[in-house]
């Protein structure tokens, strides 16, 4: 008797940061004989219940997956997660009550790790049930290095054509300035510090926060006139309020907002970045560009150490501007290579050697899923996921026409906007002439957000 593979689900929240990682992933997966489902998250949930049983591939482990882990593993899916956010985590205590949740950790069969001190992170957590950990590190990684990241390079040429020599500065303030402000999660703690109330971690971190945000707002006109003849590409957070940016844009012609396709390019092409505490800084510090940590206010167990470490450090909007200046004009250069690699060696599993995709897709084939799908469920624990998913379809589409709301329609456009199965292909192909690999991997398009590769 042939059996079918297990159909890998891959679902994707942020287009512009996960996509290309996770079309290479998908292509590995299919290339070793998975059929993969692939697309926007929302709308994978909303058709989970339809989709053939399989492993789905999770990005976070938060409380907010409780029941869509529960929904998954009724309908007769296994699920193998990771956490996208695990590279540049809060002090361990933090990070588990922020990110993982004892519930969904239970629901998992396999845990991906970045490196082996995420895997000491999530080995030490207080609900950690001893499901096998694999250092995989995480595709976003295998298309900056150097076998992989021209597949960014006519479009870094094509940024360097029509910026210059540009200066990027990539913000990360989601938590105080949302896309939706009632979803900033630090601001009211913040707020509720500066009245008088006690110091909790998440107001301490969010006075940081903000107080970080209102300085890069201060620092860019100072930048502009320090540097009037470059431009200066701002790129805020997938989930942030542009308004408070392109505000400031006006005021100066050379400065530009702009969030569009992977950061990755912009990173090959720009002179220099400068950022807070975020993991486009390391992954700048792995391409080899220039990074500056701008710190004019420094937290204690509030700042984010990773990023920094591998970057340049500029305590002042004068000493900031002083660093740029020297890297623009090539006096200065990155933090030196050997030392950005012991720094992010521990942290980041495939720097070298084989992929990441590869050793994530190792780990679903040995888990006996290319011999079959997962067991199946009886009929009536099936049921009753199927019952429930599409109750809660109802209800997160009613919420998508509830302005405000973080499962608005408006915000999953601007995390997930539309692509065609023809541009994912080009993407697939691209991939493929660069590794020799991928040359009968096609891709179908189900529905408007969702796709197959095999």
């Amino acid at each position: 008797m042939i059996h079918k593979p297990s159909t890998i689900i891959i679902p994707v929240e942020s287009q512009v940061r996960e996509l290309d990682a996770k079309i290479l992933l998908a292509c590995a997966a299919a290339e070793r004989g998975f059929p993969v489902i692939i697309g926007s998250r929302a709308f994978i949930h909303f058709q989970v219940d339809s989709l053939p049983r399989g492993v789905y591939l999770a990005k976070s482990m938060r409380t907010l997956s409780i029941r869509m882990f529960a929904i998954l593993r009724d309908l007769g899916h296994e699920i193998v997660g990771w956490d996208e956010e695990g590279l540049v985590r809060w002090p361990d205590d933090e990070y588990y009550r922020w990110r993982l949740s004892p519930v969904t950790l239970k629901k998992l069969s396999h845990l991906l790790a970045w490196g082996e001190d995420d895997a000491r992170v999530l080995r030490g957590y207080p609900g950690y049930p001893g499901t096998s950990i694999h250092l995989t590190g995480n595709p976003r990684i295998d298309l900056l290095r150097p076998e992989l990241r021209s597949f960014y390079q006519q479009k870094a040429d094509m940024l360097k054509e029509q910026y210059g020599d540009f200066i990027l500065i990539n913000t990360n303030f989601s938590k105080v300035n949302h896309f939706f402000p009632g979803l900033s999660e630090l601001k009211k703690p913040a707020l509720e510090l500066e009245a008088g109330c006690e110091e909790t971690f998440d107001a301490g971190k969010g006075r940081l926060k903000q107080v970080l945000f209102e300085h890069f707002q201060e620092v860019l006109p100072a930048l502009c006139r320090t540097m009037p003849d470059h431009t200066i590409v701002v790129r805020p957070h997938p989930a942030e309020n542009h308004r408070p940016w392109l505000e400031i844009a006006k005021r100066y012609p050379k400065l530009k907002i702009i969030n569009e396709d992977s950061v990755t390019p912009w990173l090959m092409a720009a002179k220099v970045l400068v950022a807070n505490g975020c993991t486009t800084m390391i992954e700048a510090a792995v391409l080899g560009t220039p990074v500056v940590a701008y710190q004019p206010v420094t937290g204690g167990k509030y700042d984010d150490d990773l990023p920094n470490e591998v970057s340049h450090r500029a305590y002042s909007s004068d000493e900031l501007c002083l660093l740029v200046q020297e890297i623009v004009k090539s006096e200065k250069g990155a933090v030196d290579e050997l030392e950005r690699c012991r720094i992010m060696a521990p942290h980041i599993t495939a720097l070298d050697g084989r992929l990441s995709c590869d050793r994530m897709v190792d780990v679903l084939v040995d888990a006996g899923y290319l011999q079959g799908p997962p067991p199946a469920v009886p009929l009536g624990k099936y049921l009753r996921g199927r019952l429930h998913n599409r109750v809660r379809t109802v209800s997160k589409k009613i919420n998508m026409r509830r302005p405000g709301h973080r499962n608005n329609f408006a915000y999953h456009q601007h995390r997930f906007p539309g692509v065609t199965a023809d541009e994912i292909q080009t993407r697939i192909n691209q991939l493929g002439e660069l590794l020799g690999r991928f040359q009968d991997v096609r891709v179908e398009r189900l529905s408007e957000y969702i796709f197959k590769i095999e």
